[in-house]
């Protein structure tokens, strides 16, 4: 958590832990040659034999406790503990939102079956414009561990990482379709200011294309991310390092 002013955590109750399976050399220059009959000066070129070198830096660990608060992890139903293998086996690694979960069952397999229902189920959504429902949901309150699960997420679905930083930092740079922007727009204004929406908010997303259902879908995905955002931000909640290097 990186705050140093936190109270020491009491003893014998286990920390939620994320579960996982140099300096650039300068480059040396030729001196600057005058160049006869000329005021220009000649081009600067780098030595082939001394080119710099730039050494990727991991990324620092982040995610390690999962939680800000001290609840221990509770044994696993058999469906939970296949969840997690599955989740292990086809990503490399447990989303830290299930770790934080993972101290009460009967709250974990209520969140994975709701998550799983909204975001993968049959839906006149495409599961790329879900992700961007919850990237712009977050993006407006800020929720540090959903924009960047699921800023990588829309990464992954759209094969465009422009596309992911755009909807993070501000949908409305994003060249998207006219569909989706009334998707945002409606996204956004349910997050920022629920009590404005009305009928013509309605009537708007029915002339992008979506029908009665579809709105249903969007309203259920935005409420669904507001609950979470807040969660995630009142517990820490810290998103696993590997999703920030995803889809890059």
């Amino acid at each position: 958590m990186g705050n140093a002013d936190k109270p020491p955590r009491p003893k014998g109750k286990p920390t939620l832990r994320t579960i996982k399976g140099g300096k650039a050399a300068k480059a040396e220059t030729k001196p600057m040659i005058k160049a006869a009959a000329t005021t220009r000066p000649a081009l600067v070129r780098p030595d082939k034999s001394s080119k710099a070198m730039v050494k990727s830096v991991p990324a620092a660990t982040d995610d390690t406790p999962v939680i800000a608060l001290d609840l221990g992890p509770a044994k696993l139903s058999p469906a939970m503990t296949a969840y997690f293998q599955k989740c292990q086996d086809k990503l490399g690694f447990v989303p830290n939102v299930l770790v934080a979960y993972a101290f009460d069952t009967v709250k974990l397999e209520a969140f994975v079956a709701l998550y799983n229902d909204l975001m993968l189920g049959d839906s006149g959504l495409s599961k790329l414009e879900r992700e961007m429902i919850a990237v712009a949901v977050s993006s407006q309150n800020r929720c540090y561990y959903c924009l960047t699960a699921h800023g990588a997420a829309v990464r992954q679905y759209s094969g465009n990482p422009l596309l992911g930083e755009q909807i993070v930092m501000n949908y409305r740079a994003a060249r998207i379709s006219k569909r989706q922007r009334a998707m945002l727009d409606f996204a956004v204004k349910l997050t920022a200011s629920p009590w404005s929406v009305e009928d013509g908010d309605r009537e708007k997303l029915r002339r992008a294309g979506f029908n009665d259902r579809d709105i249903w879908d969007i309203a259920a995905v935005v409420g669904f991310f507001n609950m979470s955002n807040r969660v995630a931000t009142a517990t820490d909640m810290r998103p696993n390092t590997e999703y920030h290097g995803q889809a890059r």
